[in-house]
Order: C-alpha cells, then sequence, then structure tokens
C-alpha cells in the first residue's frame, strides 16, 4: 500500500485543512481491513469537494483512488457493482462497454462514488432521486473488521442508514447502483425573466427531465438550462472564449475588488449569455467546467416553499448589498427513504448559495442562512452551515434511530472526527 507522511490535506476550495499524521493508499480490501484494524481514529477522503470539514483530521487519512472500478455486472437489471474509491468522471469508461449510465448526475464529476452516496450529492430533477437513492446493495467495512452486505432484505437498518452516513458507520467498499441503458441527453440554455420562471416553473419542471435555474441578485433574468432524453445526432459543446468558467473568475475578481460594480456586471449577463443547444451521451453533458474555486451553502427546501424562499432570499440580499457575483442554483429534487437524506420523505427545491474563494462566505451565509432555516430547510452535507446536534436532530424523524446503528457499528468513535463528534453528540 501507498503511505503518505506530513502531509497537509485541504479541500477543494482550500478553506478546510488538517494535518493528518499518515494518509494511506490500500490497494485491496485485505490491506484496508489491517489499516482499520491497526488505527484508533480513521477519515476517508474521496475528492475533498465538501465544503464542511468532513475529512479533517490529525490522525489516519485513508484514499480509496486504488479501489477502482466495475466488480460485477446484472445486464437483465442494469446495475453494477462499483468499487467505492471509482471517481464519477471515470465511471463512463466502465460502464460505456456494459451500455449502462448513472440514472443521476450533478454538474461536477470529480467526488468518489462513496464520497458522492455518503453526502446525498443530487442532480435535478422532480422525478428523479439524489445520487444515494439509486443504490442497490453496498458493502461496509465495520470498526471490528466485518465486511457486511446491506440490501433491501439484507441488513436492511443498515442500509436505510448508511446510503447517507458522512462516513461515520464505517467504510464503504463496494455499491452496488441502479443504472439505465447508455442515453444521450439534449442541453438547451437560455436567459428567461425572473417573473416568468416564478410564474412557469411548477408546468415546467414536468415538461423536462431536469431544469435548472442560475438567478442573479440584480438582474431581472435568470440563466435558465433543461437536460431531455432525446435520440437526436450528436452537437457536442463548443469552447467558447471568454469561457462561462473564466467569465466568472474574472467577474468575482472585479466585484471583489470593486464591490459597486457588482450589479453592473450582473446587468451584461446579456451580452455573454446566447442560447445554445448541445447534444451528447449522458456523462458527457452532465458535468461542466468548475474550475472557478467557491465555497458553498445548500439546504433543501420542501418544494411548495422553495419559490417564497427564493424570493425572501433576494430581497435580503439587495437589501444588505451583500457582494457576490455567482447566481443562486434552483433545483429540484424527489424524495426518499434514506434516514439522514435531506429529501426524507420530502420532495424538495434545493436553494444553493456561493462565494468566491477569495471571499469570506459567512459575510454572505450568515445573511441567508436564517431564510433557509425559517423554511425548514435541511442543509447539504458536504456544504456550510451551523446548524448544531439538536437543530439536526428535530430535523430527520430517523436521527435516534440512525444514532442508534451508528454506536452498534461504532462504539469506540473510530470513524468519527472532531467535526462529526460536535454534529452527533454535543448540544
Amino acid at each position: 500500500m501507498s503511505i503518505l507522511k506530513k502531509y497537509t490535506w485541504n479541500n477543494w476550495s482550500g478553506f478546510q485543512t488538517s494535518n493528518p499524521q499518515q494518509i494511506f493508499k490500500p490497494h485491496n480490501i485485505d490491506e484496508l481491513k489491517i489499516i482499520v484494524r491497526d488505527h484508533d481514529k480513521i477519515r476517508v477522503a474521496g475528492a475533498s469537494h465538501s465544503f464542511t470539514p468532513l475529512v479533517a483530521t490529525d490522525a489516519t487519512l485513508l484514499s480509496l483512488d486504488h479501489l477502482s472500478g466495475v466488480e460485477h455486472v446484472e445486464q437483465e437489471q442494469c446495475t453494477a457493482t462499483i468499487l467505492a474509491g471509482t471517481r464519477l468522471y471515470d465511471l463512463d469508461q466502465f460502464l460505456q462497454p456494459l451500455n449502462q449510465s448513472l440514472m443521476q448526475q450533478g454538474d461536477i464529476d470529480q467526488q468518489s462514488l462513496a464520497g458522492a452516496v455518503s453526502t446525498g450529492t443530487h442532480g435535478t430533477g422532480a422525478d428523479l432521486y439524489c445520487i444515494s437513492g439509486y443504490v442497490e446493495q453496498f458493502e461496509l467495512l465495520t470498526a471490528s473488521g466485518e465486511l457486511l452486505q446491506c440490501s433491501p432484505t439484507e441488513n436492511s437498518d443498515i442500509f436505510n442508514a448508511g446510503r447517507v452516513s458522512l462516513g461515520s458507520l464505517g467504510i464503504l467498499t463496494k455499491i452496488t447502483m441502479q443504472n439505465k441503458p447508455r442515453y444521450k441527453l439534449k442541453e438547451h440554455v437560455k436567459l428567461c425573466p425572473v417573473t416568468d420562471m416564478l410564474t412557469n416553473i411548477q408546468q415546467w419542471k414536468t415538461e423536462h427531465r431536469h431544469i435548472e435555474c442560475f438567478v442573479f441578485s440584480h438582474n431581472a433574468q435568470l440563466m435558465l438550462k433543461t437536460l431531455d432524453m432525446t435520440d437526436e445526432e450528436i452537437q457536442p459543446r463548443k469552447k467558447s472564449w471568454p469561457s462561462e468558467d473564466g467569465l466568472l473568475t474574472i467577474c468575482s475578481e472585479i466585484s471583489k475588488a470593486f464591490p459597486s460594480a457588482n450589479p453592473y456586471l450582473q446587468k451584461l449577463l446579456g451580452v455573454f449569455v446566447k442560447p445554445t443547444t448541445f447534444i451528447d451521451w449522458s456523462s458527457q453533458i452532465f458535468p461542466t467546467p468548475r474550475n472557478t474555486r467557491f465555497n458553498e451553502m445548500e439546504y433543501q427546501i420542501p418544494v411548495d416553499q422553495g419559490l417564497a424562499c427564493l424570493q425572501e432570499i433576494l430581497v435580503v440580499m439587495r437589501k444588505h448589498k451583500v457582494q457576490t457575483f455567482f447566481p443562486l442554483e434552483f433545483r429540484f429534487v424527489k424524495s426518499d427513504d434514506i434516514w439522514l437524506s435531506p429529501f426524507y420523505q420530502q420532495d424538495s427545491i434545493s436553494i444553493s448559495v456561493h462565494q468566491y474563494y477569495k471571499q469570506d462566505p459567512y459575510l454572505l451565509f450568515n445573511v441567508i442562512e436564517p431564510i433557509l432555516r425559517k423554511y425548514q430547510g435541511r442543509p447539504h452535507w458536504g456544504k456550510m452551515h451551523t446548524l448544531n446536534h439538536q437543530q439536526l436532530r428535530e430535523l430527520y424523524p430517523k436521527w435516534g434511530d440512525f444514532m442508534q446503528i451508528r454506536e452498534q457499528l461504532d462504539p469506540s468513535k473510530k470513524f468519527l472526527n472532531p467535526y462529526l463528534q460536535k454534529l452527533f453528540y454535543s448540544q
């Protein structure tokens, strides 16, 4: 196995850092078992794309990057058993020969499969679950060194708890995903009046497989993006100059240096954003370049309150003149039955708030988070929030059941770091 020592870990945005004693990269399950047996405190890092200190540790850090690929396939059921360290951007090379694709993805594909599942990562679609909702089975390495097979019929309580568990029950080693035959998506992006979206979004969400809105605080127009399945010929994305990502960096730098310019920059949106249509395989359409670093807060709002929440946020952002060039991201996600999923028994509207990584995120997040909480929002586990143990318990009906399973599987708290210790146990 590979071992790194005296290494500083940081997340993608650079906001979270820690100094683990060592980082192990096991090449197989047997090496992974030895590490778990021989170390008292362990956290597992995926792509480090979470904005909370979920991974941060001064003890032992694990990377599952060598545990990658597809181990088993059921063609009739269209499922694939995938090693947990597999990055989403690598999945297509394994699934394409099998004529399979993930049911759903977000617009970032850097995460490991285990990391995406463990935090309830999602895309958008009123009739589509988060990625964890398509897990059919998983294998879990526990603190005692036991490998548990978990599904709706085997260790079912652990299955219900473990599909979103923040890596606190043990280490996911293999995940069986319900996929679908490989498919193409047509992406259409255009500008749309905010008033039109507020009036028509409930209808539009039923007309498109995926729909999301990027809403700017100082612009009467938003960016509307839809994705729909198609059999049309491929029309791949074309490179543009400046690229959307490059433009975001430039405008973020200008608005950071000259805050009063921010409203004017946002009102130039129509100069740079033109209607576009692209068609490609789903694995090529879902992800978009994300080289402009940021920090993010995201809450899932009950679907019938999402529009009111969005409108109140926009009013408050203008009133307080909080500076960010980034738009609010507005998406739909279907309810599920996973105990700590932010979508547990709740169709949701996901509202994401971003801040450029060179700016203090709390100046923005502290203004908006009270509104998200007012509308009974549940935070994304991988994104910044300030909720404590008691507040979280009130939002999750199965919190107590989850904690009972956690205590049974990991009584010595091997898989907790200080952040999770506080999240789960501190008042």
